[in-house]
C-alpha cells in the first residue's frame, strides 16, 4: 500500500494526517508537509498516524526532521500510532522529544 497524505491547518495547529506505508520511497511526501507546515509557524504539529500500518527509519528521520524543523517552542505530538510504529519510535528513544497520545485531545493540542 502507498502512503496517503494530507496537511490541515487550523487553530494554529498543523494536522499532517498519514496512511498506508511510510518507507524511502515515500518519505519526502511527508517532508513536504512538515515543510509547508512550518512555514505555517504554528505552534503545534498533531501527526495523525491511525491508519500508518508501516514506519521505516526513513520515516522516522522525517520525525527528526520535523522536530529540528519546527524548533523547541513547537509542540510535536503523533496521535493513534498503531503498535508496530510505536514500537519504531519507542526502541529509537525518540519518543523522549515527542508526546504519544492515544487520541486526538483538542484540549491538550490547541491550548
Amino acid at each position: 500500500m502507498a502512503l496517503t497524505s494530507s496537511l490541515e491547518i487550523g487553530n494554529n495547529v498543523a494536522k499532517i494526517t498519514l496512511a498506508g506505508r511510510l518507507d524511502a520511497s515515500t518519505a519526502q511526501q511527508f517532508r513536504d508537509l512538515v515543510d509547508q507546515a512550518a512555514a505555517k509557524k504554528v505552534k503545534a504539529v498533531a501527526l495523525l498516524l491511525t491508519n500508518l500500518e508501516y514506519m521505516a527509519s526513513a520515516g522516522l528521520r522525517v520525525i527528526v526532521f520535523a522536530r529540528q524543523k519546527m524548533g523547541a517552542a513547537v509542540k510535536l505530538y503523533v496521535v493513534g500510532s498503531q503498535p508496530v510504529v510505536q514500537e519504531t519510535i519507542e526502541v529509537s528513544g525518540f519518543s523522549q522529544a515527542v508526546t504519544l497520545m492515544p487520541a486526538y485531545d483538542a484540549a491538550t493540542i490547541e491550548k
